[in-house]
């Protein structure tokens, strides 16, 4: 297991009091490290962090990714870093796009930079599908990132710091994310608010996402993107599972939940895609995962990866889903 591979090791996690960070610094404190660095620019996040785990070897620190020299002083003697920090709300990046370049694009140039400087291991990006043929703000600053990342791999050699994306779809139950919204608005009584009946995603739980980006730490050699095979719904279905099994808990009759159409927000688009024609030619099945290279796959295979396209779940599975979900935040 890739549990032996971080033993002994110096983890930099960069936006570690985010939703995806902080659950790679409690899966990490799990495993035999010398040393967890936390870098955000959230000081009551990074406070709540260190309460909550109460770890030897956790240390946190205030900063943001646009500071190179900050960036400098923590990366040294570190082995891998994963860098989760990033502007990540599609509206919001759509009103404030230079800030979302600022932090996107040229945050994560200094992660590179600093981290070939410091001669840390490998850096692991944690993108997304939004960045696979980008239609907003957000999506065009983390195909960018995944560009530069990769392009950083290409030119530091051999023996340099090896660099590759990890890319997958919605998170559940993320911060910002759906879940927590139709959530917030079912305890409310209603009404949830749909952005359009025909919108799909892909769909991951925070545990299989920090697995992912774990597992692509040991087996990133440099250049890699690594994408999660997972299931897709329907925006709509998961509003009527969501209601079907959260009004009663919230002693509301289902019935009397509504779901009013709003339409899209600025930047959404109606699917979301894992990767395009090109890379699906440059893919490798390795069980749970496919591994994008910088190589063409002469047996790869013709399969379509669109969430408008392949099955979805049905409103059952979904709330399977959701209540493993919430077993899994109880534990």
């Amino acid at each position: 297991m890739y549990e032996d591979f971080y033993k002994g090791k110096k983890i930099l996690v960069t936006g570690g009091s985010g939703s995806i960070g902080k659950k790679i610094v409690k899966e990490l404190i799990n495993y035999d490290v010398d040393v967890i660095r936390v870098l955000d620019n959230n000081e009551t996040d990074l406070f709540n962090l260190e309460s909550d785990f109460g770890c030897s070897k956790l240390k946190v620190f205030v900063g943001d990714i646009k500071d190179c020299q900050r960036l400098k002083s923590l990366f040294r003697d570190i082995d891998i870093i994963f860098h989760a920090a990033a502007y990540k709300h599609v509206p919001l990046c759509e009103y404030n796009p230079l800030d979302a370049v600022k932090t996107n694009i040229l945050g994560t140039q200094n992660v590179i930079d600093m981290a070939i400087h410091c001669d840390v291991d490998k850096v692991i990006l944690i993108s997304t599908d939004k960045a696979v043929n980008p239609a907003n703000v957000m999506g065009a600053t983390k195909f960018l990132a995944e560009r530069l990342m990769i392009a950083a791999s290409l030119n530091s050699g051999e023996d340099g710091t090896k660099f590759s994306c990890v890319r997958f779809g919605n998170v559940l139950n993320s911060r910002g994310s759906v879940i927590p919204v139709f959530k917030k608005q079912l305890k409310n009584g209603g009404p949830i608010t749909l952005t359009d009946e025909d919108m799909t995603r892909f769909i991951m739980n925070i545990q299989q996402a920090a697995k992912l980006i774990l597992q692509a730490g040991e087996l990133s050699r440099g250049g890699e993107i690594f994408i999660l095979k997972m299931p897709a719904f329907k925006v709509s279905d998961l509003a009527d599972a969501m209601v079907e099994y959260y009004a009663p808990k919230y002693g509301y009759d289902k019935e009397d939940i509504e779901v009013e159409i709003i339409g899209k927000r600025p930047g959404e688009q109606l699917y979301e895609e894992l990767m395009t024609p090109d890379e699906i030619l440059n893919a490798y099945d390795n069980g749970d995962l496919f591994i994008i290279r910088d190589e063409l796959n002469e047996d790869h295979e013709d399969f379509i990866y669109n969430s408008n396209e392949i099955e979805h779940l049905s409103k059952d599975e979904i709330i399977n889903v959701l209540t493993r979900m919430d077993n899994l935040e109880a534990k």
